[in-house]
């Protein structure tokens, strides 16, 4: 056949083009938009050209169009229905797929009744798909994806018609593809759909179509299937065992589906299965199986799963493995050994699970480009001779394990490494020099958090495409120049926080970058004396300066870094006196701010609109400023605590309206507490201690209360705490102590679980303590202070049994060594650190971070009367007990020797009977013991431990006798009557009575005030507490077996 419009021969045996279909196609592309200089296949549809050259077209022997491919042609527009290519009636197959059609599908498809393959995948198509679809009864393959995040066009509907009326006529159909489409269908609907309509198809491609499972068992009937993808939709049922049964299946994506129970073990021994997904089902169980010869499984994907147990040494079978994900799960015990034999393995991830031991050697596996083994328990060392070979290795992460020894330094020499991270272990000895040229690839170095030591290597500096470089929180030293690291221009992110470096930071030209394009710069404890000029980094949003000593005033010039995007700011810990006036406007993306524990003076600076800011320990000696909240509308974390700041709260900061953590605490500030911050139900922390505030605690706290530390301690408040705070079920610690409180013990609050810390101390609180008809009050409390109030009647027993944070094992400890804290922003590293005062060893200590291992009770100085409980016995974690000051009778209780952790133990001025318990000498730490003034009798038990206490422990016990007391235990004999005195005349000796009524006239002087003046009896013992605990220290100067030290570590970061 001869075109005469059209030149050139297509085939071998001479026949070309049928002018009508070159004719369609010309017109086709002259009815499109597109970008003819990104384009490869419209651009050389040239009339003068050979048609058998044109790009995408393919031509059958008769000279007609049977395939036409125009997939990423940059098109955009519309394909409306009078487009000539509905006129191509012998096309068998249509591309059309990542272009930007913005139209509907045309109905028009339907004219194309010799199709077999359609796709229009990320087209650009939305909305509803037209029945005219399922009119293409020849198709074998159809692909209508459309995922949004691609195309940025809003997706494909098949609601009206359905999965069910698109599929019904496509009998001959093997592959399925409508990923992004929303089909909302439930499981029975769209499993029978398919089984009943396309009984052959092999692919089935469903992501993120908004399906709901389960899966039905209808699907079984589709044995055929070898590919089933259904990630990211809402499954959120079991997986069914009679995918197993798909003797054909190859891959099985099940992705984000909301799986939960345990996953068939049979699946995975399916022999034709190459990949299996299933991450990011968080409550989907599973174990590994035994795997048995010749598997197939290429790719292995479980992360985000609650998949557990060892790893099988059968996992040696699986000879094509490539990749295998194992992150984020709760895998343990050792990595096998046998994972060496897995030479096609070339992306290995096994971070955050519990695996233990060694790293095994990897020696065979020379194909791997990533290995990733963070944030587990591996131990030992790396042997540097398995690392030899690896020229593919682009990225290794061992952080965040016990790994020791010395830095594997064959890494560094690996061709194709762009990746080092080994921080967070325990690495030590120097960082040698290693052979390093301009050209190595590495991007990203971080050895952060080990104890490596010695000088930084001079070879560092040669890597010149590093981007990330950071040797934070070792123990290198020596001196730095700042300038040497101008040879990495590359470097965006620069730490060198936290070792013995002296960095010298001037430059021999300030006035241009240090780094051009570095945005991230950390510098803590590095010896700074002087600020380095940044003033010059355009890019710079995060600069830690802090614990150096820095003097001076901040100047105007570091609100000007990174022209106006600086983000994150730290000078606190250093020696600054103020800031350069006038103050510049603060940069508007200035996230956290924080300048605490400096010696900033004068008037409170006007806070930058941030979500952190931190002007605490300082000397500032305003008043807050009245418009204060107003700039304060994204604040997150505010704290003004430890200065000399004076007058009230302004009303303004109840436009704060995102505030978590607010501490005005340890300053001058008075009035009334602004109701609003008791009714900010966002507020998760309010620390006004040690403060001059005065009233009732005011406002109703909200029912979606999130507060979980209230303290006000250290005021002048009075009245009652309002019963609307029973309404914060996440509260952790309650300070109420140093107040005028008049109330009864708060049982309004017995339902709020999470309490850890309750203080009552020095109010006027009265009656009993015990909650009744309670079964679990405050289970998780650990620190109770009740001191110096008018309490009154016997301890309930019942009380003690609730307490179970203070009744763990011994081997709970370690377990329980944490703080509390409350994270201020979720993705942030920036805590807020609770605190609190408690009375031990005869002195107030602040605990700045409290030990959620650390335990105490002060019941002193009350009314309590009765026998001590001996379920006190049960609370094993106890640190400090002091029920002094009190009326308690009977016996001390012997169950009181099971306390192994006791501190300190104080039981003075009450009514005891009785002898001492020998088990108190089993208490090996006990350091502080007071048992005086009671009405004990007998020896007192022999020791390691009793026999370190001085006489004042026991003091005021006429009837104790023994080491150390000056008083033997053979002497001592009880007062006897002669009977041969009765019925005469007794002589009185008035030498010896006249100093007995002179001492009883004495004593009466002093006792009676204790009873009957609180504030005198207050002082007094102020006074004798100074006076033992000075003795105690003289006499604890020599000993050190008293156990551990309670110490408060001050500031409130980690």
């Amino acid at each position: 056949m001869h075109c005469t419009s059209v030149s050139g021969e297509c085939l071998s045996d001479g026949r070309v083009c049928l002018e009508d279909e070159v004719l369609l196609l010309l017109q086709l592309k002259s009815s499109l938009i597109f970008n003819t200089a990104a384009s490869n296949k419209l651009v050389s549809w040239i009339q003068s050209a050979d048609c058998c050259s044109w790009g995408g077209v393919t031509w059958d022997a008769t000279g007609r169009v049977v395939s036409l491919d125009l997939s990423s042609e940059f098109i955009s527009g519309e394909l409306n229905s009078s487009s000539s290519i509905f006129s191509l009636q012998y096309l068998q197959s249509l591309n059309l797929a990542n272009n930007t059609f913005s139209s509907q599908i045309p109905a028009e498809f339907h004219k194309l009744g010799n199709l077999t393959y359609l796709n229009l995948s990320n087209a650009g198509f939305s909305g509803q798909i037209p029945i005219e679809i399922s009119y293409l009864t020849k198709l074998v393959t159809i692909d209508l994806s459309s995922l949004y995040f691609i195309t940025g066009i809003p997706k494909l509907k098949l609601e009206n018609p359905n999965l069910r009326m698109l599929v019904q006529n496509l009998k001959k159909l093997r592959e399925l593809h409508l990923d992004g489409v929303i089909i909302s269908a439930q499981g029975k609907e769209w499993c029978w759909a398919l089984s009943s309509s396309v009984p052959n198809l092999q692919v089935l491609s469903l992501y993120s179509c908004h399906l709901s499972g389960p899966i039905h068992y209808s699907l079984k009937k589709l044995q055929s299937l070898s590919r089933i993808r259904l990630d990211d939709n809402n499954i959120a049922a079991p997986v069914p065992e009679f995918l197993s049964n798909f003797s054909n299946l190859t891959h099985l994506q099940l992705s984000s589906c909301g799986l939960y129970g345990t996953f068939p073990e049979k699946i995975f021994q399916v022999p034709t299965l190459q990949t299996l997904d299933l991450s990011y089902n968080k409550l989907l169980q599973g174990s590994l199986p035994e795997f048995p010869q010749g598997g197939c499984l290429e790719t292995l994907v479980l992360s985000v799963t609650k998949f557990s147990g060892k790893l099988p040494n059968s996992i040696a079978n699986l000879k094509r493995l490539a990749r295998i994900e194992l992150a984020d799960c709760d895998f343990s015990g050792p990595i096998p050994t046998v994972m060496a034999n897995l030479t096609q393995l070339v992306y290995l991830d096994f971070s955050h699970n519990k695996f233990s031991g060694a790293i095994p050697s990897f020696s065979l596996s020379k194909n791997l480009t990533l290995i990733d083994l963070s944030h587990n328990n591996l131990t030992g060392q790396i042997s540097s001779s398995h690392w030899v070979g690896f020229v593919n290795l682009v990225t290794i992460d061992f952080c965040y394990n016990s790994l020791y020894g010395s830095l594997p330094m064959p890494l560094f020499s690996l061709p194709s490494l762009q990746k080092i991270k080994l921080n967070n272990n325990q690495f030590s000895g120097p960082f040698g020099e290693f052979p390093a040229t301009s050209s190595h690839p590495m991007d990203t170095l971080d050895l952060s958090g080990n104890n490596l030591e010695g000088p930084i290597p001079v070879s560092l500096f040669d890597l010149q495409h590093l981007n990330i470089l950071d040797l934070s929180s070792n123990k290198f030293n020596g001196t730095v120049e700042l300038s040497q690291f101008q040879k990495l221009g590359n470097l965006t992110t620069l730490s060198l926080s936290y070792n013995n470096l002296s960095i010298n930071p001037s430059r021999s030209n300030p006035t241009s970058p240090l780094l051009p394009i570095l945005s991230t710069l950390k510098l803590a404890s590095c010896k700074l004396r002087t600020l380095p000029d940044l003033s010059s980094q355009s890019m710079l949003v995060i600069l830690d300066l802090s614990q150096n000593q820095i003097p001076g005033k901040i100047p105007n010039w570091i609100w000007k870094i990174g022209n106006g995007f600086l983000s994150h700011l730290n000078l606190s810990h250093n020696l600054l006196e103020g800031l350069q006036e006038p103050l510049s406007n603060l940069p508007p993306f200035l996230s956290t701010l924080d300048l605490h524990s400096n010696q900033l003076r004068g008037p409170i600076p006007t806070p930058p609109s941030s979500t952190y800011v931190d002007y605490s320990n300082n000397r500032f000696t305003s008043s807050i400023p009245d418009d204060i909240g107003t700039y304060m509308n994204v604040t997150v974390f505010f704290s003004l605590s430890k200065n000399n700041i004076t007058g009230i709260i302004p009303a303004s900061i109840c436009n704060a309206h995102y505030l978590q953590v607010l501490d005005f605490s340890d300053n001058s500030l008075s009035g009334k507490i602004p109701s609003c911050l008791i009714e900010n139900g966002d507020l998760a922390v309010l620390n006004l201690r040690r403060n001059k505030f005065k009233g009732t605690i005011p406002g109703e706290f909200p029912g979606h209360c999130l507060l979980q530390t209230l303290d006000l301690n250290g005021n002048l408040l009075e009245g009652k705490i309002p019963e609307s705070l029973a309404n914060c079920k996440a509260l952790e610690v309650l300070n109420l102590g140093n107040n005028r409180m008049n109330d009864i013990f708060p049982c309004w609050l017995k339902n709020i679980s999470s309490l850890r810390v309750l203080v009552l101390r020095a109010n006027k609180f009265h009656g009993p303590i015990g909650c009744p008809n309670s079964n679990s009050t405050w289970p998780m409390l650990q620190i109770v202070d009740l001191a110096w109030n008018n309490f009154s009647g016997v301890l309930p027993e019942k009380c003690f049994s609730n307490w179970r944070a203070m009744m763990a094992g011994e081997d709970d400890v370690q377990s329980k060594s944490n703080h509390l804290r409350f994270k201020v922003l979720a993705f942030s590293q920036l805590y807020y650190q609770d605190a609190v005062t408690v009375t031990s060893k005869g002195q107030e200590m602040e605990l700045v971070k409290v030990l959620t291992l650390f335990t105490s009770i002060d019941f002193s100085c009350n009314n309590f009367q009765g026998d001590i409980p001996e379920d006190i016995g049960d609370l094993k974690l106890l640190y400090v007990l002091n029920l002094s000051g009190n009326g308690f009778t009977g016996q001390i209780p012997s169950s009181l020797g099971q306390l192994r952790q006791l501190e300190s133990l104080d039981l003075s001025l009450n009514k005891l009977s009785g002898e001492i318990p020998a088990q108190l000498s089993s208490l090996n730490f006990l350091s502080v013991l007071n048992l005086s003034f009671n009405g004990l009798v007998g020896r007192i038990p022999t020791g390691n431990q009793l026999q370190t206490f001085s006489e004042n422990s026991f003091a005021g016990n006429r009837g104790l006798c023994g080491f150390p007391l000056n008083v033997s235990c053979e002497d001592a004999t009880p007062p006897t009557f002669d009977g041969r005195h009765s019925g005469s005349r007794i002589a009185i000796k008035w030498d010896y009575i006249a100093p007995e009524i002179g001492f009883v006239t004495g004593l009466g002087i002093v006792i009676w005030p204790l009873v009957l003046c609180r504030r005198w009896r207050k002082c007094y013992y102020k006074h004798v507490d100074g006076i033992l605990s000075r003795i105690l220290h003289q006499k604890n100067q020599g000993r050190e077996s008293g156990g551990r030290r309670g110490h408060g570590i001050r500031r409130r970061r980690m």
